[in-house]
């Protein structure tokens, strides 16, 4: 029976006829051998029936174990070990499965080293032992004892070669863990070997490598939807959405319910403003995963979309209830209440999405956005200063800064910031300059607003709201 990363494998066990015609052949045999007055022709005899006797019921126990009948099979397994000492194998080693299986993972290590102490040249235990050490953390400690099993077996195992991979990818050895997953490929391939070489490329963002290795896997396994849609979502991380596309649309071919597929699927519909489909998408996905926050959160944005604001409120904060430390939600309900004149709202959920994710300078510009709408303008202006810091190459941030001082009626660093902003306008390309068509009617208001200090007539605007 192969033997997967994550599957218990079993030491090899008899059935009753194999023991009871074993105990019948060497009790004649013994009785052949010598006369019956001899004491050590009795005492071998007598050490082969209680060997057969320990293990008549390794398959009563196997078979309750796999039947998943768990209660009964330990029964079984504390009376056997009550009966012969303690010194039975395979009924501690399918205890420790079984405690293993129950969560109780330092209680299966004891059980599983006590499995090895009796049978040191059994690899199985090794190999459980190295799991268990692995399962609780201690990876080194892991590693070694695959090592030793590695030692013992004699020839090259690929479970025990991808058993290590995994131990040096959360040792954050990632050069020696994919060593240990080509390794394992190179005794035989496995999707799960190459799912996790992929994780560890994708851990150090080298994209380029992990797509090379699912499009390997897939020529292995070209109708698995699991790999296309990783594939799928490394191309939409690399910005590729085209080819994401493809390879997300072939994985729902395989698998039309696939949540994460789907997900990935609306997303890229969502960002080419077609919102109607992403949310036909997104109620199949529904059905599959009704708790996932990434989900309504999408769903709240395409509401947003359709300009239903009170969906989409509801929507975010179904998200957020779901998942409340994931900063982008908090971010997307910022930008609704904003967009229906909640500036207090909104300025208390851009604060929780900047101290989710600090370094995300948008959230500092809508922040500073916000601050102008309640009045607060010098912390509007540090707002500004801090995301233009961060990434002064974003023309909106200058934009909207200049606004936001030609509303205050500080006209000279309102045009200092213009000036900026029209180097940078200057670099774009005619494509980025369409993506919003309110940007370049802000920028002619302003540019006529400099000439015409009534224009605006003491209010403010943004140039994305």
């Amino acid at each position: 029976m192969g033997r997967g990363a994550d599957s218990d494998s079993d030491p090899d066990v008899e059935d009753d006829d194999y023991y009871g015609a074993s105990a019948k052949a060497s009790t004649s045999a013994a009785a052949r051998r010598a006369p019956l007055t001899s004491t050590a022709g009795n005492s071998q005899a007598q050490k082969a029936s209680k060997a057969i006797a320990r293990e008549r019921r390794n398959y009563h126990i196997h078979r309750l174990y796999v039947r998943q009948e768990h209660k009964e099979c330990l029964a079984v397994i504390e009376e056997v070990l009550g009966e012969f000492g303690g010194l039975c194998e395979y009924p501690i080693y399918v205890k420790a499965l079984i405690k293993r299986h129950e969560g109780k993972i330092a209680e299966s290590l004891t059980l599983f080293q006590a499995a090895t102490a009796l049978n040191p040249h059994n690899v199985a235990n090794l190999k459980q032992v190295g799991r268990s050490l692995y399962l609780l953390g201690r990876h080194r400690a892991a590693i070694d004892v695959y090592d030793e099993a590695q030692n013992a077996v004699g020839a090259d195992d690929w479970e025990i070669w991808h058993n290590k991979g995994l131990c040096y990818m959360y040792l954050k050895q990632f050069d020696e863990s994919v060593e240990c997953f080509k390794g394992a490929n190179d005794i035989q391939r496995h999707d799960t070997t190459y799912a996790q070489m992929g994780k560890v490329y994708a851990l150090q963002e080298k994209y380029n490598e992990a797509v090379d290795v699912y499009l390997e896997a897939l020529e292995f396994s070209p109708e698995n939807p699991e790999v296309l849609t990783t594939i799928g979502l490394l191309y939409l991380r690399m910005g590729e959405s085209f080819r994401a596309f493809d390879y997300l649309g072939n994985s729902l071919t395989h698998d039309p319910r696939d949540p994460k597929a789907i997900l990935a699927a609306g997303s890229i519909i969502q960002d080419n403003q077609d919102v109607d489909v992403a949310l036909i998408k997104y109620r199949v996905a529904a059905t599959q995963t009704p708790n996932s926050a990434q989900l309504w959160n999408n769903i709240g944005m395409c509401f947003f979309g359709k300009r239903r604001y009170i969906a989409a409120i509801a929507c975010l904060k179904r998200a957020l209830y779901l998942d409340p430390f994931e900063w982008i939600i908090a971010y997307n309900l910022g930008l609704v209440h904003l967009n229906t004149g909640q500036a207090a709202s909104a300025f208390h959920f851009f604060s929780s999405s900047i101290n989710l994710k600090p370094d995300f300078p948008s959230a500092y510009m809508y922040l500073a956005v916000t601050l102008a709408k309640l009045d607060d303008h010098d912390n509007a202006c540090a707002a500004y200063e801090k995301a233009i810091e961060m990434d002064p190459g974003d023309h909106l941030f200058h934009l909207n800064y200049a606004l936001t001082l030609y509303v205050a009626g500080e006209k000279e660093r309102c045009v200092e910031r213009l000036e900026v902003f029209e180097g940078l306008w200057k670099g774009l390309d005619d494509e980025t300059k369409n993506v919003d068509n309110e940007v370049p009617k802000m920028r002619g208001l302003v540019r006529k607003a400099l000439g015409m200090s009534d224009v605006f007539g003491g209010g403010e605007r943004s140039a994305v709201l």
